[in-house]
């Protein structure tokens, strides 16, 4: 039964948590990205797709950007005092969102949501929800001009 939950993931998501997964490393450890892949694929057999290093390139790029509009959208919060898992649950989402398909938005929203509740504190995932619903109504009417 595990193992059919387990064949019910997307290959997309498995390798959107892995991306997830990878960053919160790099965030804590604050190591240098291929260092983590290459001690990840030591440690624990990671096999590193395109769209994971697709999503972990792009965050680590536009970094600056992400934050910012997260941060925009926090109301009332500051991005410090947010946890790090679920800053970095919504950089990956706010990264697809903006820069990969904005056609999907609803499903990167999902995702991070799933990512939130199997990852980080209980009520979190509501919290990374109404984040994430607020910068997709702001890119929904920025792309009605």
């Amino acid at each position: 039964m595990g193992e059919n939950s387990k064949s019910k993931k997307s290959k997309r998501h498995e390798e959107r948590e892995l991306a997830f997964i990878l960053l919160f490393e790099q965030m804590v450890q604050k190591d240098d990205i291929e260092l983590i892949i290459a001690d990840a694929r030591d440690a624990r057999d990671v096999e590193v797709g395109k769209y994971t290093r697709t999503l972990i390139n792009g965050v680590l790029e536009k970094m600056t950007e992400l934050d910012k509009l997260i941060e925009e959208n926090l109301k009332g919060w500051k991005l410090n005092r947010i946890s790090k898992v679920s800053l970095v649950i919504m950089r990956v989402a706010v990264y697809e969102m903006v820069y990969v398909d904005q056609t999907l938005i609803k499903v990167y929203i999902n995702e991070a949501v799933e990512l939130a509740k199997e990852y980080a504190s209980s009520g979190d995932s509501a919290f990374v929800n109404g984040v994430l619903g607020s910068i997709a109504k702001n890119i929904e009417k920025s792309g009605e001009n």
